[in-house]
């Protein structure tokens, strides 16, 4: 049964981030090479492709193989994560910023709400939770540290930012540096809830 439903996730999540990304080079005025880096620029692709791996390790996977980085207790908790916080980012920050309609809707919707939620069902019935500890958020942390470090050098050299919160040519680099803070204390902050309430619920 885990393995048809993540083999199921893999799909959806792999059909969402490709299409996407075809979606983007359609509507893109720019070249191949700088519309590909910029897709790769949004933490939501980046995570959504995390997910496509993930899943497709979990459905792929013989019982017998030996255990790989995404096998390990607690990778689940910190992609999880990772895909919840692009989801609330979403609904309360950035939903609404671009009117899409037809595929472009659907495939919007996929990446920020629809795969998250499974996500993180898949994260309630499946993770083993006895196996994650608070110990384990600094290291869950490097991945979206790295992902800020990389969009502000980035746009630094190509005046291209991902998000509103992190224009820094609009808002400033102090504003910039705020809202960097506040990411990475949210990011910590829902890191820590999982872990609560996966020990709440290993105890059960």
């Amino acid at each position: 049964m885990k393995k048809n439903i993540a083999f199921f996730f893999a799909f959806l999540t792999w059909f969402a981030v490709i299409a996407q990304f075809y979606l983007m080079l359609e509507q893109s005025v720019i070249s191949t090479t700088e519309t590909t880096i910029r897709f790769f620029s949004y933490f939501t692709i980046l995570t959504n492709t995390l997910i496509a791996i993930y899943f497709s390790n979990a459905a792929l996977k013989k019982n017998n193989e030996k255990k790989r980085i995404l096998d390990k207790d607690g990778s689940l908790t910190a992609i999880t994560t990772y895909i919840t916080v692009v989801c609330i980012t979403y609904q309360l920050v950035l939903r609404g910023l671009r009117d899409l309609q037809g595929i472009d809707r659907i495939v919007d919707e996929l990446l920020h709400s629809i795969i998250p939620v499974l996500v993180i069902g898949f994260w309630y019935v499946y993770e083993n939770k006895k196996n994650i500890n608070y110990t384990d958020i600094p290291k869950w942390l490097i991945y979206p540290f790295i992902y800020l470090i990389y969009i502000l050098v980035h746009g630094y050299y190509s005046g291209f930012y991902p998000y509103p919160f992190m224009e820094v040519n609009t808002i400033g680099f102090q504003q910039v540096l705020i809202n960097t803070a506040i990411m990475m204390s949210f990011f910590i902050g829902m890191s820590a809830l999982f872990v609560f309430i996966g020990k709440k619920i290993s105890k059960q």
